[in-house]
């Protein structure tokens, strides 16, 4: 009864996101529907901020600890909703606080057992984090060398501490979210023109967030090319 307990955190997060796809509910999340309902979202957002602000946390670290992949449309839509400075907080905090969950939970269902069977992708990290968890943790964040979803697996089944974890992810994702929040808040001007004119990207937040997108694209090249000499 004992080890059935460890696995039902893990058991419930997997039923949880299966029932989000087989509903469909996670093709809301989309820019079809933010383009029809922009105008009222951002109505309810200056007239009840505190609950916007709840809502909002709340979906984004559902999001993030079932896996569902709506998490730059969730990090977009921060910034659309939000501006910058509030986006960004927001975003960094609650994608840290999903993660964890996964973290946790898949923690708690991991063995030895489970290593063993586990593909070369995990191997490739295995070594890194041995060496120095923390700085290989915020690396991974700040460098998207691996999907987002498989550093949290990885990171539990090797039994990471959770203070590591936490603010290896909170520090390391802090860059890439700014520029994706720049992006999402850049987009206000984007849906209310009435006609698309290409003086759009000169806008500072549209410009600002394209220049970032640029260079986290080459962080992953740089990498390893320094690795390599």
């Amino acid at each position: 009864m004992k080890s059935l307990k460890k696995y039902l955190p893990l058991l419930f997060i997997i039923l949880a996101s299966l029932t989000v796809w087989l509903t469909g509910l996670h093709h809301y999340f989309n820019f079809d529907i933010l383009g029809v309902y922009h105008l009222e979202l951002q109505h309810f957002v200056m007239q009840h901020l505190v609950m916007a602000v709840l809502i909002y946390s709340i979906l984004y670290i559902v999001v993030v600890g079932l896996s569902i992949p709506v998490a730059t449309f969730m990090t977009l839509l921060g910034g659309f909703l939000f501006g910058q400075f509030l986006g960004t907080v927001m975003v960094v905090i609650s994608a840290t606080l999903g993660a964890t969950i996964l973290f946790l939970a898949m923690r708690s269902a991991s063995e030895s057992y489970v290593r063993e069977k586990a593909g070369p992708w995990l191997k490739k990290m295995q070594k890194g984090f041995q060496e120095n968890a923390l700085y290989y943790l915020w690396t991974l964040r700040l460098i998207p060398l691996f999907p987002f979803v498989a550093v949290n697996l990885v990171a539990a089944i090797l039994q990471i501490p959770l203070r590591t974890f936490f603010w290896g992810t909170f520090i390391g994702i802090i860059p890439g979210s700014f520029v994706y929040v720049s992006i999402g808040n850049g987009l206000k001007d984007v849906i209310q023109e009435t006609s698309f004119s290409a003086k759009i990207i000169l806008e500072p937040h549209i410009m600002i967030g394209l220049i970032g997108l640029g260079i986290l694209s080459l962080l992953p090249v740089l990498y390893k090319r320094y690795h390599q000499k």
